[in-house]
């Protein structure tokens, strides 16, 4: 079952592969990884999504929680969370397929944001199995490209990480 952990780190060279190499040490798999900047440019927010049972999703919360760039870690249920991914899909479309590849961009209020002779080029963002979804619908007309972010994700409604740093 995939799970998504946000955690909050210090913002600082080698945060990251710390991170992946604490997964890489235990046979983790990521899946998903976000990284970028908090409202506060010392932080970083990292949204990861990782397979694993209740078990090895606390294994991996107690080994971050471990980590002294760790500030806090949230595992957000997808019930209880807001989640999204960016894609850019390059699809091999002629004259005769143009207008269906449009069609189904239109049905996921996709934007297309390049047309060449043999190509378009489809930007959406939406939860990740949308995304999963348009991917399946745009494979029969040959995908030429894909870049996808990792999910970002916050907690729905009023609801923080609640990280507070500490006043000097």
């Amino acid at each position: 079952m995939k799970r998504t952990i946000s955690v909050l780190v210090e913002n600082k060279a080698g945060v990251l592969s710390r991170v992946s190499g604490l997964f890489a040490r235990r046979g983790f798999n990521i899946n998903s990884l976000a990284v970028g900047e908090t409202e506060d440019p010392a932080i970083s927010r990292m949204t990861i999504v990782s397979d694993g049972d209740d078990h090895t999703i606390e294994q991996v919360e107690k080994q971050l929680n471990k980590m002294i760039d760790t500030l806090k870690i949230k595992l957000l249920e997808d019930s209880t969370s807001t989640r999204r991914e960016l894609i850019l899909v390059k699809v091999g479309a002629g004259l005769h397929q143009r207008g269906e590849v449009i069609d189904i961009a239109r049905v996921f209020d996709a934007k297309i944001v390049d047309i060449s002779p043999t190509t378009l080029t489809v930007e959406h963002s939406d939860r990740p199995e949308r995304i999963d979804l348009l991917v399946d619908l745009l494979t029969p007309y040959k995908i030429k490209e894909v870049a996808r972010t990792g999910t970002v994700a916050l907690e729905k409604g009023a609801g923080t990480i609640g990280y507070k740093p500490k006043k000097d």
